[in-house]
């Protein structure tokens, strides 16, 4: 029997998806790789998605998992003669269990649908960025994605407890555990976490949940210099204790291109500052959301009061505080319209870089200086999670030809700095060569034995995250 028609046996004719059928498969988000599956298929059940792989798995067939499509780094990139297993069906909130403070959930669920769910019962799901409308629960785990709120609540692994996935052989893993504590032997939840589809299909995990915030206060800063920027961060953790949620940094020429770019966003300071951030606090205390007698609540009060010192002290020039959810939506606009902004212009070498976070300023500085050196044509635009050393650092060299010499010039400084070329977005196919050229070459063979131990046959997204450095030989005491 074709393979085609042993799938459309497990899932139905419908959910094989062949020819113009896939056209919405066709490239990645940012329309730079082109996808040529033999079909996309689209299971309904754990046990579908089991059936399909230990198929593929008799077959030799590659099998591609893609989510919500939007990866940045090309790790849903389907050769010709691969299957793409889409989540999308794969989509129920199993359960929210509110005293537990858990979400059981599919991996099709779309983030923003898990934010709706929880608020129901006065809680979150704290993970938010620009893609929160398309992004799935199994790809955000297969990318360890980040986001804005990092700073607080840490990448997607740190509110993950359970999982499940189903292994390149079809069998399912089943680690859907609902404990806090579990030592009982290695990790394999956060080994699959991170993996980018290349070494189970994650179908399935527990998701940590937090109560919604009684209050927030969200603020747009006009600093000098990202040194006065970390001392305004820790004067604002230390004053609120620890209640920064977000501290994002965006230099004048980002905020110039982004006021360009939308429509109706005009400047919020009469002239550009060197920098803006997007400072925003949260309280879940009734008390700091309990209006005083001028009817501002309290979390406003102290807020303010923070930035005035900062101000007094120099650290700031200017601060403009959102005064209901329409400025704050507006404030944040400017923060979440980056991809589309920075991924507009080509030819674009895209960084995704993290630093120690009293490296940033070091890291912009040595760069500025390096980049003209090898290319004077070259323009960039960056914009950073401060809070959390991460920057999206965007350079348009002059010529196609040097963006290789761009990517390996960032890399030196990156790594110099004691800083990791990939932050976030993970390696997919676009950083397979900064993989090769920077990761220590031990973690490079332990990823590979990783890698042949659970899929031997190479089938789980092939040609993502581990390069293709040739015959891979392990010698007796090598590791």
């Amino acid at each position: 029997m074709d393979i085609l028609d042993s799938l459309r046996n497990i899932i139905g004719p419908d959910h094989v998806l062949t020819g113009s059928d896939t056209a919405g498969f066709a490239t990645d988000w940012i329309g730079k790789y082109e996808n040529t599956p033999l079909a996309v298929l689209r299971p309904a059940s754990v046990d579908e998605v089991s059936r399909i792989m230990a198929l593929a798995n008799d077959t030799g067939t590659p099998v591609v998992p893609v989510s919500g499509h939007t990866g940045l780094a090309g790790g849903a990139h389907a050769p010709e003669g691969s299957v793409m297993l889409s989540l999308t069906r794969l989509n129920k909130i199993r359960q929210i269990k509110p005293d537990a403070r858990l979400a059981i959930v599919d991996g099709g669920v779309v983030l923003e649908s898990l934010h709706h769910a929880v608020a129901e019962h006065g809680l979150r799901f704290p993970m938010t960025f620009g893609a929160q409308g398309s992004c799935m629960i199994a790809g955000m785990l297969a990318t360890n994605a980040g986001g804005s709120n990092v700073l607080k609540f840490g990448n997607t692994r740190a509110l993950c407890i359970g999982i499940e996935a189903v292994l390149p052989d079809g069998r399912v893993l089943d680690l859907m555990s609902e404990l806090h504590k579990d030592n009982s032997g290695y990790d394999l939840r956060n080994l699959l976490i991170g993996s980018e589809g290349t070494l189970a299909v994650i179908t399935g995990a527990v998701l940590k949940l937090v109560p919604a915030p009684a209050a927030r206060a969200t603020a747009l800063l006009a600093l000098d210099t990202l040194t006065d920027a970390l001392s305004v961060l820790n004067r604002l953790q230390k004053a609120t204790g620890g209640a920064v949620e977000a501290f994002e940094y965006m230099p004048a020429h980002y905020m110039s291109a982004i006021h360009t770019h939308l429509e109706g966003l005009n400047p919020v300071f009469g002239t550009e500052p060197n920098m803006t951030i997007l400072a925003e606090i949260a309280s879940t205390a009734p008390k700091d959301a309990l209006p005083g007698p001028d009817g501002s609540l309290p979390l406003d009060a102290t807020f303010e009061n923070i930035l005035a010192e900062a101000i007094e002290a120099g650290q700031i020039q200017d601060a403009v505080i959102a005064q209901n959810d329409t400025q704050r939506s507006q404030m944040w606009t400017r923060r979440e319209a980056a991809a589309e902004v920075c991924l507009s212009r080509n030819p674009l070498v895209n960084n995704d870089i993290s630093l120690p976070l009293d490296q940033v300023e070091p890291f912009l500085t040595r760069m500025k200086a390096e980049l003209i050196q090898l290319d004077p044509g070259a323009e960039t635009l960056e914009v950073a999670h401060l809070g959390d050393g991460n920057i999206h650092y965007n350079v348009y060299p002059s010529t196609p030809a040097l963006c290789d010499p761009v990517m390996e010039l960032v890399e030196d400084v990156v790594r110099n700095l004691g800083g990791s070329f990939s932050a976030e977005h993970g390696i997919g196919v676009s950083k397979l060569q900064s993989m090769q050229r920077r990761k220590d070459p031990v973690a490079l063979a332990v990823m590979h034995q990783i890698k042949q131990a659970l899929d031997p046959k190479g089938i789980m997204n092939p040609g993502k995250v581990l390069p293709n450095c040739g015959e891979v030989i392990f010698r007796a005491g090598q590791l």
